[in-house]
């Protein structure tokens, strides 16, 4: 008996280990990282670059669809101004302004090559 107690505690940390992992798939991913045209961004372009000027095509965070510049689950030291201005959504812990499930109409799009 005691050895399976373990044996389900040993289970249990494993998975929930593998949920916390970065590299995990998202069960809240908003939706699959598109370009303009409507075709899914390649997979190694997950995050944008070091430097690329926020706005800009390259400003794209393909994890989560939205510019790299603005994603709050990749860099959570942008929730505190998202907080401020009253864009947040506490629920589903992201910005309102990208939150797809109080939103579902709500369409972030990536700027064209170019700007």
């Amino acid at each position: 008996m005691k050895i399976h107690l373990i044996a389900l505690a040993i289970g249990a940390l494993a998975l929930g280990g593998a949920a916390c992992s970065r590299e995990a798939p998202s069960a809240e991913k908003a939706a699959p990282a598109t370009t303009t045209g409507g075709a899914q961004a390649p997979a190694n372009a997950a995050h944008a670059p070091k430097g690329v000027r926020p706005g800009s095509h390259e400003d794209w965070c393909g994890e989560h669809a939205v510019p790299e510049s603005q994603c709050s689950r990749c860099n959570s030291e942008l929730i505190p101004a998202f907080k401020a201005t009253g864009d947040w959504c506490a629920e589903h812990g992201l910005p309102e302004s990208q939150c797809l499930k109080c939103n579902p109409d709500l369409k972030i799009v990536r700027p064209p090559k170019g700007s």
